[in-house]
């Protein structure tokens, strides 16, 4: 259990919020929303010990341990990886050094006897002999071969370095588990795992994500930090969202009365909880929503930037016609005599263990970079549009916003283009912002406000909602669902790929596999496992 009392934190004139008292209990998961900089990972650094509140406390319950997921990638190197997992117990990590230094003595004493007696019963205690075997399910489970179980921290890859710190988190099953984005650089089938780790979880849990199916998968309360306010509501995101966008719905239509709106309230919680109890969440978070109090409800004051794709022409029969092509990167084969064509109406999510192949195919039929062998054709009625996965070369010259913008539009009038910028909450004086002081999120924003002007008809994404908050991944994953013309992309947002793709398919070193299917049916087909698994093989 965790209890938060009073609780502010300022910096400089300005509160990030204030008077805060919440209580997160065992067997819950709480996730922690929030627009970027409301104070989302300040809020769990606060919990964790690691920054100090301006007013206020946080309690654990009586001799509970918590843990929380370090983003310090380098602070294990020397160690074997299997010993940076252990290192997250401290107690159990502890005892097991202090019976290495007695048992190592020479001139082994009573005193040291009596010492090691007690040490063991505690080992037993804390399950310490398992540690090691657990240490290794753990890491297994989060894609770390056995063969790297024993080599040094700094011998692994950045992206298996937060799988083991992730491990080290998880280790031990702490009572309270702080995650602070425990999918970034996560594949989808990690990912899998994790939910279903975390969604029969038996103790506390704070989550901070941008990963919506993540977060409706694992999670029984939604913690939302809006305006300066923490506020805690049963449910996981997507019931938050959906009744905070009927709430605002019924805030905006002043001649409804109050008693039908509340019944139509009840009958979407009521049709929500039919849905949740189809989920693979455990039976004590199927009951979280039944306990809800209707007037709990409330408009979000979020605002959802207008993300709107409006092609100019519809697409012909012929779209796109890949022949024989043929890819490798220093001599590694990412795809090899790709053959298929882009249907109309077609809505592709492309998928590979290598997230390079999927990058190297868009590069290639966008015109940026050329095939080891093979052909790709557009069709003429065809205008496309590219959100390239890395971008700083659009952002060489230190232009405003409205300059940057103006370089790719034929109308270079103010008023034109301050309308994109504004349908990408860039409002007032902050077009005149230099890019060079951009963040990620607002580059981002701006690639796709770019992408915007060109009214293509085919749209093609190398994971879009990479830098992106909640706000503008929904708002971006809602209008793609409903676009008239056709998508291909690559992505990790498991929510984004279920809602707009109706084909799928996956580039490996050995050919393709090509399915006319939704996400879930294509990952679940055990067929579709082994036929996976036999194309990777060299």
């Amino acid at each position: 259990m965790i209890s938060v009392s009073n609780l502010s934190i300022q910096f400089g004139k300005k509160p990030l919020f204030q008077d805060v008292s919440l209580k997160f209990l065992p067997g819950n998961c709480y996730g922690v929303i929030g627009a970027n900089g409301a104070g989302k990972s300040t809020l769990l650094k606060i919990i964790a010990g690691d920054l100090a509140s301006t007013k206020g406390e946080v309690l654990l319950g009586v001799g509970e341990r918590l843990s929380v997921l370090k983003q310090d990638h380098y602070g294990y190197e020397e160690h074997p990886v299997i010993d940076a997992v252990m290192m997250g117990f401290e107690e159990l990590w502890r005892i097991l050094n202090e019976k290495n230094v007695l048992y190592s003595k020479s001139d082994f004493t009573e005193a040291d006897g009596l010492r090691a007696a007690e040490l063991e019963e505690r080992f037993a205690e804390i399950d310490g002999w398992n540690a090691e075997s657990d240490a290794a399910a753990l890491l297994s489970g989060l894609g770390i071969k056995e063969e790297f179980h024993h080599r040094l921290m700094k011998d692994l890859s950045g992206k298996e370095k937060v799988r083991v710190l992730l491990a080290q988190a998880l280790f031990g099953k702490p009572d309270n588990l702080l995650l602070d984005e425990p999918t970034n650089d996560l594949d989808l089938e990690t990912v899998m795992w994790l939910e279903n780790y975390l969604a029969n979880y038996d103790n506390t849990v704070l989550i901070v994500s941008h990963d919506r199916h993540f977060l409706d998968s694992v999670c029984t309360h939604t913690v939302d930090i809006d305006f300066g306010k923490v506020q805690l509501f049963a449910g996981n995101y997507s019931f938050w969202y959906q009744s905070s966008q009927l709430a605002l719905r019924q805030q905006q239509a002043q001649n409804k009365k109050a008693d039908e709106k509340r019944k139509e309230l009840m009958e979407f919680i009521s049709r929500f909880s039919a849905n949740v109890a189809k989920s693979k969440q455990t039976t004590s978070r199927k009951k979280m929503l039944e306990k809800l109090n209707v007037d709990e409800i409330q408009p979000s004051t979020r605002k959802y930037p207008g993300i709107i794709f409006l092609p100019d022409r519809e697409t012909g029969n012929k779209i796109l016609e890949i022949k024989g092509l043929s890819k490798s990167i220093n001599g590694e084969v990412l795809f090899k005599d790709l053959e298929f064509n882009v249907e109309k109406d077609d809505k592709i999510v492309f998928l590979s263990k290598d997230p390079r192949a999927m990058t190297a195919f868009f590069e290639i039929i966008n015109g940026y970079d050329q095939p080891d062998s093979g052909t790709y054709h557009w069709g003429q009625t065809i205008t496309h549009s590219y959100l390239p996965l890395d971008h700083p070369n659009f952002f060489t010259n230190d232009l405003s916003l409205v300059d940057w913008l103006m370089q790719f539009s034929d109308d270079s009038s103010e008023i034109y283009l301050r309308g994109y910028l504004g349908k990408m909450l860039f409002s007032g004086e902050e077009v005149y912002k230099k890019t060079h002081v951009l963040s990620g999120g607002e580059k981002m924003r701006c690639m796709i406000s770019r992408m915007m002007l060109k009214n293509a008809n085919v749209l093609i994404f190398d994971n879009p909602t990479n830098h992106l908050d909640l706000e503008s991944i929904q708002a971006f994953n809602n209008n793609l669902i409903t676009f008239k013309g056709n998508i291909l992309m690559a992505s990790h947002d498991h929510e984004f790929i279920q809602t707009v793709a109706n084909r799928v398919i996956e580039l490996t070193p050995n050919g393709i596999i090509d399915k006319i299917t939704e996400y879930d049916d294509y990952i679940s087909n055990e067929e579709l496992k082994e036929r996976r698994r036999l194309m990777y093989q060299k």
